[in-house]
């Protein structure tokens, strides 16, 4: 009845010596904390903790007490002290006395800024009634798989009383809001002994007043479910027993870098989005199994599920006792398609007079039988999240279908949650997504200091980045950078070589299966040489231009096969040279490579352009600080060329631009967002030269 792990129990995490010296406010954090560290217990996101606690009132000096809760949108695993709202809980139960009834909940919230307690900045969710009318000063509100599992059971009811009896008790299913804390007042005050409350299709409540027993009755109460699971699913074939065998890793992972791209050109109409891929023990145990479409059409229960996943996936026609991925993909438009006209009457049948706009039609949630589970999503984080809660979704299907028959939330009910006007005024408050949010980068090159300077600057501005060079030290150290900055959502590695065809394809699957595909490739992997022509080697030749001509080649072509798949278009950048354009002494091999170069972007640049493939150039100049080729014998080389020292390079390639200045790996990175970036949309076949100014290497 989890994530992983199936079958063993949670462990009690609370270390009194930690505990001893904290404030109440301080204990809320640390058992939010520790409830948050486990999926069992709830999701990213999900479920919310509150404390009562007797605070200093800045206005009258007296002590008042004071509701620290949880604030809207925040995780209580990750949660900080300034993501509780604080609220005065005299003025809260004042609220009573202007509450309508159930037919104007909805209003109540707009009375929660006035009960807030020190200025605090923190939102007050919809959810602070939940807390604030339990006579309790601590409670949690989580959302278990094993809890909504029985939850969501035909027989809910009748399960929580086998299971807890007194202890727990139940209450049916009831959109979260003002009403719903009304009732678990209520309930409390009518069942004073109880320690907590299974609500149906959603979640647990407990309660207690002191935050360890708190902790711990929570932890308690779900062992109690898992156990009791354990008992009933033993020797149970789950799902009504496997339909298909699934398929070995690789060809999984195969299969999913095909399907991924096409389905993310389809569902990337109002925004790009981005992919993730699960092929977890739990989620193939459910796709291969004889009752997951059954199952899957019911949609999830928990109102935190399928705000996450939509309510209900769309299972994608592939046999994998008959592997015919050609097929899959040109059936997947017209099965896109149903969905999107399913999805569209779903909401035509349930709209309000006052319901917010249709959104994006498109599932979220894509379930392939034999090779796992593909999530799409604005962004990497929320493409990974929403197949974790689906994950959840599919162990409460597993443990109610097991013991009794597992209820989807009703149709109606499911839209006014996901169509709630509060949950849309949330929505619209949500910053507006950045430049690049939802696309793909792929850099070659991607250790050196153009490579990662490009990266960074592509991650400023929310794409996720693929990062390959053949260094698998360099590259392991600019990935951790990047990713403590950034997180390792949207920061993924491949080593590779540019001259192997195999590594190209292969690191190109990779991209797919981590992000969904590719929107942009900075070309960027390189070498340097330099030497008189007589003393120019074939190797040497050949050596630049396997890198500089062939590698460039062998990763443009792999992008436009991902591009054109995606039919979304999408941005070549080739990082190429000043000497490209404007010859150099004793270097004969290195630019006429970079001249090659050039003159394939012009061709992409021709192929491209019917797809919305814009393929331009970046030349640099001089770019020594944090260049791999400089700190090898190119330095020693081209200062020899010149007369010059090593030390004195640097300067001299300043002071011969016409602006004296030096040129720097962000300067390139930033001519690299420009070509990326929509401030480019009308641009293809073009170079910028970034050198500073350099006459011989004007464009003419």
């Amino acid at each position: 009845m989890q994530n992983s792990a199936t079958g063993s129990r949670l462990a009690n995490l609370w270390d009194d010596a930690k505990a001893s010296a904290m404030s109440q406010s301080e204990l809320l954090l640390y058992r939010s904390n520790l409830l948050g560290s486990d999926k069992r217990i709830t999701n990213y996101g999900g479920g919310n903790t509150s404390a009562k606690a007797m605070e200093k009132d800045p206005l009258t000096g007296q002590m008042a007490e004071v509701l620290w809760v949880k604030g809207s949108g925040g995780d209580v695993g990750t949660i900080k002290m300034d993501g509780f709202a604080t609220l005065y809980m005299d003025k809260l139960r004042t609220l009573k006395d202007l509450y309508r009834g159930v037919e104007f909940e909805d209003e109540m919230v707009g009375y929660l800024p006035h009960c807030t307690f020190n200025l605090n900045p923190r939102a007050a969710s919809i959810d602070t009634p939940l807390h604030a009318y339990v006579p309790r000063k601590h409670v949690d509100h989580m959302h278990p798989d094993a809890i909504i599992a029985i939850a969501a059971s035909e027989n809910s009811k009748d399960l929580t009383a086998e299971i807890f009896g007194a202890d727990i008790g139940w209450l049916p299913w009831k959109r979260p809001g003002y009403e719903l804390g009304l009732w678990l007042e209520k309930f409390c005050l009518e069942n004073p002994s109880a320690r907590g409350v299974v609500l149906e299709s959603h979640g647990l409540f407990t309660w207690a007043d002191d935050a360890k027993e708190c902790y711990e009755t929570t932890v308690e109460i779900i062992n109690k479910a898992i156990g009791w699971f354990e008992g009933k699913l033993a020797g149970k074939a789950a799902f009504g027993g496997q339909k298909v065998q699934s398929l070995a890793a690789e060809d999984r992972r195969a299969i999913a870098a095909q399907l991924m791209p096409a389905i993310r050109g389809m569902v990337s109409g109002q925004q790009h989005m981005a992919g993730h891929f699960d092929d977890s023990d739990a989620v193939l145990e459910f796709v291969c199994a004889r009752d997951m479409e059954a199952l899957a059409a019911l949609g999830t229960s928990c109102p935190d599920h399928f705000l996450r996943t939509k309510i209900r996936p769309l299972v994608v026609d592939f046999d994998p006792q008959n592997p015919d991925v050609a097929a899959t993909l040109a059936g997947l438009p017209d099965a896109v398609d149903a969905y999107r006209r399913d999805y569209t009457a779903y909401y035509e049948r349930c709209k309000h007079a006052n319901s917010p706009a249709l959104r994006d039609p498109n599932a979220v949630v894509y379930l392939v039988p034999g090779v796992g589970m593909i999530t799409f999503a604005k962004d990497k984080a929320t493409a990974r999240i929403s197949g974790e809660f689906y994950t959840n979704a599919i162990n409460v299907m597993r443990g109610a279908s097991g013991v009794s028959t597992y209820c989807g939330l009703p149709e109606q009910e499911a839209f006014d949650i996901e169509y709630w006007l509060l949950e849309e005024a949330k929505l619209q408050r949500m910053p507006k997504p950045k430049s690049l949010a939802g696309r793909v980068a792929f850099v070659t090159g991607g250790a050196g200091g153009i490579g990662s300077a490009t990266a960074e600057r592509f991650l400023k501005e929310g794409a996720c980045v693929v990062l390959a060079d053949i260094d698998a030290t360099a590259l392991a150290q600019t990935a951790e950078q990047l990713s403590n900055r950034y997180t390792s959502d949207v920061v993924q590695t491949v080593t590779m070589d540019v001259t192997s065809e195999a590594a190209v394809d292969a690191a190109y699957a990779n991209a797919c299966v981590a992000f969904g595909g590719i929107d942009i490739l900075v070309s960027n992997a390189g070498i340097a040489s330099s030497a008189p022509i007589e003393e120019t080697s074939l190797d040497l030749w050949n050596k630049n231009m396997s890198i500089l001509s062939t590698g460039y080649f062998l990763v443009s072509r792999a992008a436009f096969k991902v591009m054109k798949a995606q039919k979304v278009g999408g941005s070549i950048i080739f990082i190429a040279s000043k000497n490209g354009l404007a010859a150099s002494p004793g270097a004969s091999a290195y630019c006429t490579a970079k001249a090659s170069e050039i003159h394939l972007a012009r061709c992409l640049a021709l192929e491209g352009a019917p797809d919305g493939i814009r393929v331009n150039v970046v030349n640099p100049d001089a770019v020594l600080r944090g260049s791999k080729i400089w700190s090898g014998d190119w330095l020693k080389e081209r200062a020899q060329a010149y007369g010059k020292d090593t030390a004195d390079l640097e300067e001299h390639y300043r002071q011969r631009s016409l602006l004296k200045r030096s040129v720097l790996p962000e300067d390139i990175a930033e001519a690299s967002y420009f070509f990326a970036s929509e401030n480019s949309a009308k641009s293809t076949g073009n170079i910028i030269n970034v050198d500073a100014g350099n006459v011989q290497s004007f464009t003419r």
